[in-house]
């Protein structure tokens, strides 16, 4: 395929490095230095678009491209309240979209787990469950979109917990997610259900950065020659 990386920085490279050593081409790269290449004709070969940019311009990034009939993936978090606007314009013009918090194949199997555990741990009121994120400095948002995913989810089974929040004073019914920006930190995720008489906990901790653009490569694949909006479950034939 021919892939264009909208955001060129650290991952930006880390994404075309695997691409390549996967047999794709990489014929246009967009950041700030270039933003007048970001238009039809630089993009008339190109088969999928990866976009890793910032929060507060990832939607007008991604709606960019549908308009320009590219299939997008984006792994920007930060702006998911516009997301709706976003899957309504895929309808309207028959494109084609993939977003998700977290790329990693070891992170997606980590949703799937913490799904379960949430499962086995409604009702279980003598724990609190909390969750605990470390990024690098250079990470905008935070909580991170990863954390956000996993409270949401566990919000989903948990009757006790409402919703989440980053105030160590919240209220009984907040689920606390605490947010670390240390250097050089790929990503920590864990989930603690904690009670006087134990810890029940979970894990992933990223080691590098590959694992994340290892599975932004293959939701480009995924996605090419494909119509309408998916996730990183159906990438990985996860199921519902």
């Amino acid at each position: 395929m021919n892939i264009a990386l909208i955001g060129y920085g650290k991952m930006g490279k880390i994404i075309e490095q695997v691409a390549i050593e996967r047999g794709h081409q990489i014929p246009v790269k967009i950041d700030l230095n270039n933003l007048e290449e970001f238009n039809a004709t630089s993009f008339s070969t190109i088969d999928v678009a990866i976009e890793f940019t910032s929060p507060h311009t990832a939607f007008q990034n991604i709606m960019k491209c549908i308009d320009m009939n590219t299939p997008v993936v984006s792994g920007t978090t930060g702006w998911l309240s516009e997301l709706a606007l976003v899957e309504k314009e895929v309808e309207k013009k028959n494109g084609s979209f993939l977003c998700a918090s977290n790329f990693s194949v070891g992170v997606n199997i980590f949703f799937e787990v913490n799904k379960k555990l949430a499962q086995l741990m409604k009702g279980q009121h003598q724990y609190d469950v909390s969750i605990k994120e470390i990024h690098h400095t250079q990470k905008k948002d935070a909580p991170s979109g990863t954390a956000i995913t996993l409270a949401e989810q566990i919000i989903s089974f948990q009757g006790s917990k409402k919703e989440w929040s980053i105030d160590n004073s919240r209220e009984q019914h907040e689920l606390l997610i605490k947010s670390e920006r240390i250097d050089p930190y790929p990503g920590l995720h864990e989930v603690t259900y904690s009670s006087a008489i134990d810890d029940i906990q979970i894990t992933h901790n990223a080691h590098n950065r590959n694992g994340f653009a290892l599975g932004a490569v293959l939701a480009a694949e995924y996605i090419n020659n494909k119509k309408g909006v998916f996730t990183m479950k159906d990438v990985l034939g996860f199921g519902n």
